[in-house]
């Protein structure tokens, strides 16, 4: 096996080869990379590895950049500082992540899961990854959320911090937020388009009217067909329901 290494602290990067030649010591690692240019130049000039080990954050920018003028057909295990929870978008495509530092557990179980995926895509002749992909996770983990919004108050102007909003809701086609003080404020945006603002490790969207933050619930109780009522705080509602098909993803969320 072939493989490439993108990592921009030389630390790291002596760390992570000495990791991977005690998993095998068969394996050939072509070559130690630490910047978007020294990637690009190199991919030019050689046959592409069996896998890359990335890391996100480069000495001259995102890696995400690489592939705007490159073409990468093989699999690639990130290797990052961002927390878990952000990082899930590469467990759904696919694309394993080592947290640094790493260690001989987790080297171990990325080698694994390349290997099952190698298999499985050599068989149903199918590619492991796409550049769709990867831009996908990487906008996830480059997202900003909102750390605030703007409210109109009369004819005056309040922030309302993300830390002071107990959820959002939707009525007659205007949208609200909640804060803890239990006021409610008129937002300028859809419900749908507040999903998107917002940090999903913070908020969750049961339904097509509420979004939540777990210090929003009183109460949760089990309901028909296999839902869940939730009771908040500071609302009279008392028929706000976490739609079936998001249950098993919401009880994720809580557990996360």
């Amino acid at each position: 096996m072939k493989i490439l290494i993108v990592e921009d602290e030389k630390p790291a990067a002596k760390r992570l080869e000495r990791l991977i030649m005690e998993y095998n010591t068969s394996i050939e690692i072509l070559a130690k990379l630490d910047s978007v240019k020294s990637v690009v130049k190199w991919f030019n000039n050689h046959d592409q590895p069996d896998l890359i080990f990335m890391d996100i954050q480069l000495a001259d920018g995102l890696s995400f950049e690489i592939f705007d003028h490159v073409e990468i057909n093989v699999p690639i295990i990130f290797t990052t500082a961002y927390d878990e929870y952000a990082l899930k978008a590469f467990k759904v495509n696919s694309i394993d992540y080592l947290l640094k530092p790493i260690d001989n557990d987790e080297l171990t179980s990325a080698f694994e899961k390349f290997n099952r995926l190698t298999s499985t895509a050599q068989q149903e002749n199918t590619p492991i990854n796409s550049i769709e992909q990867i831009t996908q996770a990487m906008t996830m983990l480059t997202r900003q959320y909102k750390n605030r919004f703007i409210v109109k108050i009369g004819e005056h102007i309040k922030a309302v911090s993300i830390d002071d909003i107990l959820f959002f809701f939707s009525r007659d086609r205007a949208t609200y937020c909640v804060t803890s003080e239990g006021k409610s404020y008129l937002l300028d945006y859809p419900l749908q388009d507040v999903a998107e603002m917002v940090d999903p490790e913070n908020f969750f969207q049961i339904n097509r009217k509420y979004i939540i933050s777990l210090k929003a619930v009183n109460d949760m109780v089990s309901f028909s067909n296999s839902r869940l009522k939730i009771i908040l705080k500071h609302s009279t509602d008392d028929d706000v329901i976490v739609s079936r098909e998001r249950v098993q993803d919401f009880k994720s969320w809580l557990d996360q």
